[in-house]
């Protein structure tokens, strides 16, 4: 069976007591995968497509990962951070750039990349609309390698949106980390956070990733669970 190595930011990465209750999709997708089909999450907190690569976060995933193994590629939030020279990329040029070093990674050990574009940020208008979170234009270059690439692309951030949007403002805090006090003692007491997920929420968005998988069929469907 497949292993599915996973690069990205705080959304997607293993969370351990010091960062309770928040919990990345790549934590819970196992949830929706085959048994047998292994799950190597090498996302971390705060990085960027940049600051993955010049960390060499990238090096333990090429030189693990094989042919028939697949590479989940999401990121988006800290790529935008334009104060921060360590991690911002210009959207239409380096993260592009970067976005295909991380496919070259998969293509070049006959594995499989998948590209995500980064998940919505719970930021509602006063309409009940939603913001673009910030991440426009790298949803809209993702896609735009993905089609020059000919490689597979689902589209959390559409998703999302539409989650949240059907769901409403007082719902999705659930799915945050919105954590009113008392309820964690000395664990982010009294935290309201819109783009880090608790568990509801990880595993509400690990399953949209899993419906676009299932949409794209072929071996991507293979992955799931029936």
């Amino acid at each position: 069976m497949p292993t599915i190595y996973w690069a990205g930011d705080s959304t997607v990465q293993f969370n351990d007591e010091t960062t309770f209750p928040q919990t990345g999709i790549g934590q819970v997708f196992n949830l929706y995968v085959k048994p047998g089909v292994n799950i190597s999450n090498h996302a971390k907190n705060g990085r960027s497509t940049k600051s993955f690569i010049d960390e060499s976060r990238l090096v333990p995933i090429y030189d693990k990962i094989t042919e028939g193994d697949f590479l989940f590629i999401q990121f988006g939030h800290n790529d935008e951070k334009i104060n921060d020279p360590n991690r911002y990329t210009e959207a239409s040029s380096e993260y592009k750039i970067n976005l295909c070093k991380f496919i070259t990674v998969a293509k070049n050990k006959k594995a499989i990349p998948v590209l995500i574009t980064p998940l919505m940020r719970r930021q509602f208008n006063p309409d009940g609309s939603v913001t673009d979170g910030g991440h426009g234009e790298y949803v809209k270059a993702m896609r735009q390698v993905a089609d020059k690439q000919q490689v597979a692309l689902v589209d959390l951030w559409s998703r999302s949106r539409d989650a949240l949007l059907e769901a409403g403002p007082e719902t999705t805090k659930k799915w945050y980390v919105h954590v009113p006090a008392g309820v964690y003692p000395n664990f982010m007491e009294g935290k309201a956070d819109d783009t880090h997920l608790q568990k509801e929420g990880a595993v509400i968005f690990a399953g949209l990733i899993a419906d676009g998988l299932r949409e794209l069929g072929g071996i991507y469907k293979d992955l799931l669970k029936a």
